[in-house]
């Protein structure tokens, strides 16, 4: 049922034909992003994995990951104003303001202290070496 109310459904399809003055689209375009809108492409190589996040229209200081054994945490904050500048009459203005976050499990855990994160043009790359696992010690039995 969750699947079937969605933005963008028939109901809001019946809305804007019945009270189109009513359903006003927001400025900005899109409302903000869910957690299943940041797309993500991990690759695995033998040293570590590769992480591409797509995270586009947040600056660089409002991401944050973060890294615990092998679980990866990826939270943005997004934030989107309109400006007004001199000489301009406002008709309207708009801000909004939130927080989306997802988290997923890679397969074996990671060494945090070289991990790496890079973003660029929307898009947030980490490169997570594996954790480094000592061989077994054999103990003795006394």
């Amino acid at each position: 049922m969750n699947s079937l109310v969605t933005r963008g459904s028939l109901f809001d399809d019946f809305f804007k034909d019945i009270a189109p003055g009513f359903y006003v689209r927001p400025l900005h375009g899109d409302n903000l992003p869910s957690p299943s809108q940041i797309k993500v492409d991990v690759k695995e190589t033998e040293g570590g994995y590769t992480v591409q996040a797509e995270v586009p229209g947040v600056a660089k200081e409002d991401i944050h990951v973060s890294l615990e054994g092998n679980v990866v945490s990826l939270r943005a904050e997004v934030r989107q104003h309109d400006e007004k500048r001199e000489g301009e009459k406002l008709l309207r203005s708009e801000r909004y303001f939130g927080a989306v976050a997802r988290s997923f499990q890679l397969p074996a855990d990671v060494d945090a202290a070289q991990a790496k994160a890079k973003y660029d043009n929307g898009v947030l790359t980490l490169n997570l070496p594996k954790k480094v696992n000592k061989a077994a010690q054999r103990l003795n039995i006394e």
